[in-house]
């Protein structure tokens, strides 16, 4: 039976986050949580050259030690990535026990989350996950997604952000609102000027919004 997941994208900056172990498949996780502005402890006797590189610029914390469950203290997410199959159980078995989510690489039954394949565009993201099945499948889907969209939709999403912002806040909650942001969100995506997007600009009121008309049965 599939697993049941719920997929949510999460507010990781200023939280930390420990990553046990230190090789090349610690620091891909660890790039990871940084770009999304955590701050990283990162627990293993050895590090790979990048991890020693990242802890000698101050970016991550680096414990030249075996794991210990003191490590957990304050940890909102943890992270089991060493080559050691008892180390990763035991990090995800004292994470559960703590009530801290856990990923262990490569081990499906050992993980409360899993990492997807991600296709970003500025403040975009659409993630691809096989729930651990393959995650070779998930990054096929991913460069797949990606060869499909524009580069440009990204200043085109912070440009409907911004007016969208105008329409919520010159209108009320009504249906007219309602047909707004949905006549936004099916505005033509490119960087030609004859594009809907760029006739937007900053209207004064959202009434002077010229888009083409969403198809029917749009949500909001």
């Amino acid at each position: 039976m599939p697993l049941s997941l719920l997929p949510i994208f999460v507010k990781l900056a200023a939280r930390r986050c420990l990553v046990v172990g230190a090789g090349a498949v610690a620091a891909a996780k660890i790039d990871a949580l940084l770009e999304s502005g955590a701050w990283v402890t990162a627990v293993a006797p050895r590090a790979g050259d990048h991890v020693q590189s990242l802890s000698r610029s101050g970016a991550v914390v680096w414990r030249a030690r075996k794991f210990s469950p003191d490590d957990l203290d304050g940890v909102s997410l943890a992270i089991a990535a060493t080559s050691d199959a008892a180390v990763n159980h035991d990090v995800f078995l004292e994470s559960r026990r703590r009530g801290i989510l856990c990923n262990s690489v490569d081990d499906l039954p050992n993980c409360d989350f899993f990492f997807s394949a991600v296709v970003r565009r500025g403040d975009l993201q659409i993630a691809v996950s096989t729930a651990g099945e393959s995650p070779a499948v998930a990054q096929r889907f991913k460069e797949e997604i990606d060869e499909l969209l524009d580069e440009c939709i990204g200043d085109w999403l912070s440009l409907v952000g911004e007016l969208r912002r105008k329409i919520i806040a010159a209108q009320p909650p009504s249906k007219e609102r309602n047909r707004l942001l949905r006549l936004l969100a099916y505005s033509e995506i490119c960087e030609s000027d004859s594009c809907a997007a760029h006739g937007l600009s900053t209207p004064s009121s959202p009434h002077h919004l010229h888009l083409p008309d969403a198809p029917q049965g749009a949500g909001d």
